[in-house]
């Protein structure tokens, strides 16, 4: 089930008195209608006026359904790039099969082991076949920045013809990604923005995905109580992004108070660790968690071991806290990703390529929006017999979170790659 489709020809409001169509699927259950309608009625308001703000001449490009809603300046962070690629009339003088670098930031979470998967179990073998990839080289820096930068310069130099990396610093890598561009190896980073002029960037849009998560968990608790916000990786864009969307989001609610905020590094056992350190802590009565995925496996962990009420909490993919969900279907209403790893992975991979093959890429970001299931979606693929420690997380499928379909808007000579 979606909140708002990439495909934009299969779902459809109706913005009445501004005349903008959004496509996107409408919950046959009353409280998620009630919910959708608010959420749209407050974006539908600030779409109006928007023309010619956050780099109208390339934003003008893309189809006006995705830029008014996706791109809307009222849910974006100001440190997005938006402006035009400078990959727009490049394309790669390597020879095919390509060699990839992935400098990853970290190996420590579920969610970096599904990027994994994807990438060798399924990406790589079916570029080998069609003679694009020859492989995709893996390093690791462990969150220190100096360290991927060295791993990403060494990439470079050892002959890769392009670059992905994940979650990382904004700025810390400009000027290695410069130095890459000088070499001809373009450089996409998925999960999460990079500021540099040379640097291509995946994600959804996580101000808005976190806006999003504090509407749906403020109106799931009545619109009043204590909530706890938990997020990633301080530092990061995606994790300091998100965060700000739930910040946001929970300050339209005057009854509602962000009683702390928890650092996890995306990680469920640093988010049960923390988090219980906080519940032994502190006594106060706690309404709803607004977590950031991956973490929340470890954060539903401690909250049931602590003996408080099971309240409402976020849940993005983790199979060990859907299996909680499935079994106590009145928990939640709905899951809300902002990242499947091996979708988020394939989407970075995609563009990257397109651009190497010369598509022309016009815009910096390509931003997709979020997706939610409900709980019987949930369980046609979790058995009632789910193991809580799963190490596992949901994928939803590339078709359904940056669809070739809905790629091709953001290049001149869009085609899929296969």
């Amino acid at each position: 089930m979606k909140i708002f489709s990439t495909c934009w020809n299969n779902f459809a409001y109706i913005f009445q008195n501004i005349g903008i169509i959004i496509d996107t699927y409408i919950s046959k259950e009353d409280k998620t209608m009630t919910l959708l309608k608010k959420f749209i009625a407050i974006l539908a308001v600030s779409f109006v006026g928007v023309a010619g703000n956050l780099n109208a001449d390339i934003l003008d490009e893309i189809p006006a359904d995705i830029r008014d809603f996706v791109y809307n300046p009222d849910f974006m962070d100001p440190n997005q790039p938006l402006g035009e690629s400078v990959y727009r009339n490049w394309k790669s003088d390597r020879p095919l099969p390509w060699t990839i670098g992935y400098a990853s930031s970290y190996a420590g979470n579920l969610w970096r082991k599904g990027v994994m998967e994807r990438l060798y179990g399924d990406y790589l073998p079916k570029m080998k076949a069609a003679g694009i990839l020859n492989d995709i080289v893996v390093t690791q820096s462990n969150l220190k920045d100096a360290v991927q930068i060295q791993q990403m310069r060494q990439l470079t130099d050892q002959g890769v013809d392009g670059l992905i990396v994940c979650c990382s610093n904004p700025v810390a890598l400009n000027p290695t990604i410069e130095y890459a561009y000088g070499k001809g190896v373009p450089t996409a980073s998925m999960t999460g923005y990079l500021t540099s002029e040379y640097a291509i960037s995946t994600s959804v849009n996580y101000k808005l995905t976190g806006y999003y998560i504090a509407q749906w968990l403020a109106e799931t608790i009545g619109g009043e109580g204590n909530v706890v916000i938990m997020e990633g990786i301080p530092g990061t864009s995606a994790s300091d992004s998100q965060h700000q969307g739930m910040l946001d989001g929970f300050a339209e609610y005057p009854d509602i108070t962000v009683v702390a905020e928890i650092a996890h590094m995306w990680t469920p056992q640093i988010a049960q660790a923390e988090l219980q350190k906080w519940l032994s802590a502190n006594t106060i009565e706690v309404d709803g968690f607004a977590v950031q995925s991956s973490g929340e496996s470890g954060a539903l962990n401690a909250l049931e071991s602590s003996g408080r009420p099971m309240v409402p909490m976020a849940l993005g993919g983790e199979i060990g806290a859907f299996c909680y969900w499935r079994n106590n279907p009145d928990f939640i209403d709905r899951a809300v990703y902002a990242w499947p790893p091996g979708d988020d992975a394939e989407f970075a991979m995609n563009v990257l390529l397109r651009t190497m093959y010369g598509q022309g890429l016009k815009i910096q970001s390509i931003l997709v929006p979020p997706y939610e299931e409900d709980v019987e979606t949930i369980q046609s693929f979790v058995p009632e017999d789910c193991d809580r420690n799963s190490s596992e997380f949901r994928t939803v499928g590339i078709e359904n979170w940056a669809s070739d379909e809905y790629l091709n808007n953001f290049f001149d000579r869009g085609e899929a790659l296969l």
